[in-house]
């Protein structure tokens, strides 16, 4: 089995800051890309950003600025530094892997639980 956990969501002002995590876990043999996706209420799902195992990222135009996505090889982890916060980043943030897994051919998706981000106002 494969889990991603994410932490680090939570309230906070208008031009604050967050920083949420994630580990991925289990039977993982390697992991090609790591990203965030957010989904706001009524809304679909969308990227945030992602990072490659190269260290390649890409971000949402919403976003690029004031958001930063890195990644520790070693230790399977994501990060997502959110700085400058408006409430229009409310959202459940998701982490997402493609990996592959042990006994498993192949590179699949797959996420997290999600972690709430409110921006108040």
């Amino acid at each position: 089995q494969v889990q991603l956990v994410e932490s680090g969501g939570d309230l906070v002002q208008v031009g604050g800051s967050l920083r949420l995590s994630c580990a991925a876990s289990g039977s993982i043999v390697s992991i090609n890309a790591m990203g965030w996706y957010r989904q706001a209420p009524g809304k679909q799902r969308e990227l945030v950003a992602s990072i490659t195992s190269g260290g390649s990222t890409n971000y949402a135009d919403s976003v690029k600025g004031r958001f930063t996505i890195s990644r520790d090889n070693a230790k399977n982890t994501v990060r997502l530094q959110m700085n400058s916060l408006k409430p229009d980043d409310t959202a459940v943030y998701y982490c997402n892997a493609i990996l592959r897994r042990v006994g498993i051919p192949g590179a699949y998706a797959y996420w997290g639980q999600g972690t709430q981000v409110t921006v108040s106002s």
